[in-house]
This record gives C-alpha cells, sequence and structure tokens, in this order.
C-alpha cells in the first residue's frame, strides 16, 4: 500500500468514476485501474462494485475510506510541516551564551534573526562558558557563545569553535558622578583603589579580574560581592561603585562613563562553539549566519572591540 494508491482510491470514490479521477490525477485510466486493482490485491478484498456506468464502494471500500483521507491528510500535514522547517519558517534552535553576552551581543543577534524567521523559536541557555562547553557535549546546545582570556579553554568533547570578537574589558563609573581619575586611561592600580563592585566567584570574568590583580600584587577594594551582570550595572549606575566589565556590556547605556584600562589591558575572546560530529539544523546554521554578521557589524562600530585575528 502507498500513498499513490490511496490517492487513487479517493478520487474513484469521490468522482464515482475511473475516467475522470484519472482525468482529476493527470493519469492515463489503465495505470490508474492498475494501482486499484494492486491495492485489491493486497488488501485482500475489493474496493469497488464495477457495473456499466456506476462505480460504487463495497463494505470493505467504505470500510477503508475514512483511513485513506486521514492517512493522505497525514501525509499532507507532514510535508507541510517539513517545507516549513525547510524554509525556516519553522522550527527551534537552542542557543546558550554567558550572562554577561546575553547582555550584550545576544541582545543584537535575536533582534536580527527574529526579524528575518519570525516562525523560530529560540531557546537561550544562561551560564558560564565551562557549563556550555558541557551542554554542547550532552546535546543540550545547538550552538555557545563561549569567551575565553587566552587558549587554555578545556573543550571536553570534539567542538568546532570560531573566534569572533577580541573585546576589552573596561572600567564603568556613573555618567552622573565626576571622572575617575583625570581623563586618561586607569592602570590596574588605579582601579584596586575604588570602591568596586565583584561579580561571584564563579564567574569567568571574575577569574579573570582576579588574576589580574594577583599577578601585579594588588587587592581590590571591593565593596559588593556577588551580583549577576544586570544588577552590577544598575548598581554602577546609581554610584555604589565602579565595576571591570566586558566592553560590549556597557553600549548604549548613557548612565554609565567607559574608561579604559592602560596597564595591564586585559582582554577576552569571544568565540561561536558547536558540535563537530552533528550536522546543524537548517535553524541552528541560519542562526550561525547571524551570530557572524552581528559581530562583524559590533567590530566595526564598537571603540573597544575588534575582529578576532
Amino acid at each position: 500500500m502507498n500513498l499513490e494508491q490511496l490517492r487513487g482510491f479517493v478520487e474513484v470514490a469521490r468522482t464515482g468514476s475511473f475516467t475522470r479521477a484519472a482525468a482529476d490525477l493527470h493519469l492515463a485510466q489503465p495505470s490508474l485501474s492498475r494501482q486499484i486493482s494492486t491495492l485489491e490485491r493486497e488488501l485482500g478484498s475489493g474496493l469497488f462494485h464495477r457495473a456499466r456506468g456506476n462505480i460504487a464502494l463495497t463494505a470493505a471500500g467504505e470500510t477503508l475510506l475514512p483511513y485513506a483521507r486521514r492517512m493522505l491528510a497525514d501525509a499532507d500535514a507532514v510535508r507541510q510541516e517539513m517545507d516549513e522547517i525547510a524554509g525556516l519558517r519553522r522550527g527551534r534552535v537552542r542557543l546558550g551564551a554567558p550572562p554577561s553576552l546575553c547582555a550584550s551581543i545576544v541582545t543584537e543577534v535575536l533582534a536580527a534573526f527574529r526579524a528575518a524567521h519570525p516562525g523560530i523559536e529560540i531557546e537561550i541557555t544562561e551560564r558560564g562558558s565551562r557549563g556550555l562547553i558541557a551542554a554542547l557535549g550532552e546535546g543540550a546546545l545547538d550552538l555557545a557563545l563561549v569567551t575565553s582570556s587566552d587558549d587554555a579553554s578545556a573543550a571536553p568533547v570534539s567542538l568546532a569553535r570560531m573566534a569572533l570578537l577580541t573585546e576589552e574589558l573596561v572600567v564603568v563609573s556613573a555618567a552622573s558622578h565626576p571622572p575617575l581619575i583625570g581623563r586618561g586611561p586607569l592602570t590596574l592600580a588605579d582601579v584596586a583603589r575604588l570602591p568596586q563592585i565583584a561579580f561571584p566567584r564563579s564567574y569567568d570574568l571574575r577569574l579573570t579580574t582576579d588574576a589580574a590583580y594577583a599577578d601585579a600584587g594588588l587587592v581590590p577594594s571591593i565593596v559588593v560581592e556577588g551580583p549577576e551582570m544586570d544588577a552590577v550595572l544598575r548598581f554602577v549606575e546609581r554610584g555604589v561603585g565602579v565595576a571591570v566589565v566586558p566592553a560590549m556590556v556597557s553600549l548604549g547605556r548613557d548612565e554609565l562613563r567607559t574608561t579604559s584600562l592602560a596597564s595591564p589591558r586585559l582582554t577576552r575572546t569571544v568565540g561561536l562553539a558547536h558540535r563537530a560530529d552533528v550536522r546543524p539544523t537548517r535553524a541552528a546554521a541560519a542562526m550561525r549566519e547571524t551570530i557572524v554578521a552581528t559581530a562583524d557589524a559590533l567590530a566595526a562600530a564598537g571603540a573597544f572591540v575588534t575582529r578576532a585575528d
């Protein structure tokens, strides 16, 4: 039994004529007759009473007809679903990113992607880079934006990684307050003396800044410790203290003043990762293209962001 046989059967039942059914299906009448005869042999029952000028369903045909219509409707629904997925009208993509990137590049990526593909569902997972790499290995994510201050990030699974951006870490303070120290860049020693809001110790960003202070023999003056990215930025805007953050999170925030670090200059690399042994879906491939295009645009526009080599 196949869909062509069922379609021919339903059409003959609808029209009551092999001739009209064959014409509607753009088939030669002998071909349609063979399809129906083959179907009857496979089912072991006659489906039509064939009398001159009159075609009527048998009891077996009456029983088959609703099933055949439902099977053809299901087949059409599957074909439509597949066409929509192939045409990026439907589907789902699972993207992971650290909190600092959710507050910056991910916002721009989602706006662009939703405008181009409004039917695609997007699932965001927010956690540190190490956790995102583990999630990729478990098959829980399609793509992940990950960060590293060097090339030592361990990848426990076979990953394809693409470096997107090199981003400076900068000092943010309240725009409503006077400049921190003069008008030029700050040294790490300058920052260590300022009241500082520090991220949780589990943050990759916190590990980077702690290591920089330790290497310089400095102890930062921390007044608040442990809030997430959005809370840190709000505390800074209200003048509670300063914070060392990735440059992109300060873009578009008029209540923040951004000051560069001169010595040492701290940077991190933003990359895109996915499983090397799994073929991406059409939706995931489209998301990857959007991420790369957004990264290029940010690198072209941002003073503290450059395209990674």
